[in-house]
């Protein structure tokens, strides 16, 4: 089995920029947000369950499943969200644990924004978390997504604190710095973990 690195860390963090980092060094990546999407792709028996469920509106014109739409229903409402995250879930685990048991490389970057919330941990070797302020994400988020701040605090909320992800860390990257003032230094860091990880997969 490859050796698997945990990738995770609160919403606007910049798991995205870091990842990038490490797929362009040729690490093998499997993202829970890409494995959540092709769960639920136009056509699947998944879109069609959340269809059934909560009607024509979640939808794009195209038939694909609009998210943005399934959001804003599921996050004022803590019974859908228990709904949705039953029918996905399990779905969404099984596909990322098939896609981690094919790859043929020294270690796999597993990105999952819910890693310690979804008790992944134990299939992780080793834990890498991005870490900004709460400010920060509050500030890129909203901008990234349009969404209000509202909402962003409410998704913030819903995923274990700032505290107790650092904790559970085995390596932390700090992306406080806007990007175009700090991507060298974590170009840099980056290598050195990358660096590290090949040592420890041997």
């Amino acid at each position: 089995m490859t050796y698997i690195v945990g990738l995770t860390g609160g919403i606007g963090c910049g798991k995205s920029t870091i990842t990038a980092l490490f797929a362009e060094l040729g690490v093998p990546i499997v993202d829970a947000d890409i494995v959540a999407r092709e769960v639920v792709a136009k056509g699947s028996p998944l879109l069609q369950q959340i269809t059934d469920h909560f009607g024509q509106t979640i939808l794009l014109p195209n038939g694909e499943l609009n998210r943005a739409a399934l959001r804003q229903k599921v996050f004022q409402d803590p019974e859908q969200t228990t709904w949705l995250n039953n029918l996905l879930h399990p779905a969404i685990r099984t596909e990322m644990l098939a896609q981690l048991h094919r790859i043929n490389a020294p270690y796999v970057l597993w990105v999952v924004p819910l890693l310690f919330e979804n008790h992944l941990e134990p299939f992780c070797n080793r834990i890498l978390v991005i870490d900004v302020s709460e400010e920060t994400q509050l500030q890129r988020a909203s901008q990234r997504d349009q969404n209000s701040t509202a909402l962003i605090r409410k998704i913030m909320q819903s995923q274990i604190s700032r505290q107790q992800r650092l904790a559970k860390a085995d390596d932390i990257i700090n992306n406080e710095q806007p990007l175009e003032k700090n991507l060298d230094c974590l170009k840099d860091e980056v290598m050195k973990l990358h660096q590290y990880y090949l040592q420890l997969s041997q």
